[in-house]
């Protein structure tokens, strides 16, 4: 049976690598564009009704687990091209650069959403049960809640350049020819770009201040923005 031999066995990983891949951006669409949005609005009550009574913690399994399935099967699917073509021959190719870049990006969302977010959001629901139980709010959970949106919305802005390259992989070839010279500054841009990137999830606010990430427009413009940074950068370092 073809499904059971070493392509099927590839075609049934990208399978739910895709499956997990949307639910884990699923959710966080809904998070960015629904609830977040929602609970802007929302009366104090609506929120910690939603929040204690087990709503977030629902859809936080789902995005926390859909997230660390498309982490281990990504990197399962670039180790085994890897594997068949040689780490040097991967590298020498647009596919590889492509999916490499992607992988990388998507890497870094999967970190803030198990090392940022979902600690972030335990506070907060922890603070609401107490609340609901009659008891005090934890002092730093307000303070943690923001954190965790603002690295959530840095994952939106970083999954229009991730899903871009990783569609890019298979279905654009963005260069022909390559050099050392031209992989190791490819290389260096991206670790500046993911650098950037978490520096700001880690430390930025999407307060009064107007930062870019503070709407939703400005975060979309951001996405589309560090793409096309990323995808001259290929077309002038690999010409």
């Amino acid at each position: 049976m073809a499904l059971f031999t070493q392509e099927g066995w590839l075609l049934l990983l990208r399978w739910f690598h895709f499956l997990a891949g949307i639910t884990w951006i699923g959710m966080l669409y809904y998070f960015n564009f629904v609830q977040t949005p929602f609970f802007a609005t929302a009366e104090p009550p609506v929120r910690s009704g939603m929040v204690a009574g087990g709503l977030l913690d629902r859809a936080l399994w789902w995005f926390r687990w859909g997230a660390m399935f498309t982490f281990i099967t990504g990197w399962l699917i670039i180790l085994h091209r890897m594997g068949r073509l040689g780490i040097g021959p991967f590298f020498d190719t647009s596919y590889g650069w492509a999916i490499f870049t992607g992988g990388m990006l998507g890497s870094q969302m999967w970190f803030n959403v198990w090392f940022v977010i979902w600690p972030a959001q335990q506070v907060v629901m922890k603070s609401a049960q107490q609340v609901k139980g009659g008891g005090q709010a934890i002092a730093e959970a307000a303070a943690r809640g923001q954190r965790a949106g603002f690295a959530s919305r840095t994952n939106t802005l970083l999954s229009i350049p991730m899903l871009f390259f990783m569609g890019a992989a298979s279905h654009l070839v963005i260069f022909t020819n390559v050099t050392r010279s031209a992989k190791l500054g490819m290389l260096i841009m991206l670790i500046i770009v993911m650098a950037v990137t978490e520096i700001n999830a880690l430390t930025g606010t999407a307060g009064p201040g107007k930062k870019v990430l503070a709407t939703l427009k400005g975060t979309f413009w951001a996405g589309f923005v560090l793409t096309a940074i990323l995808y001259f950068a290929m077309e002038i370092l690999f010409p």
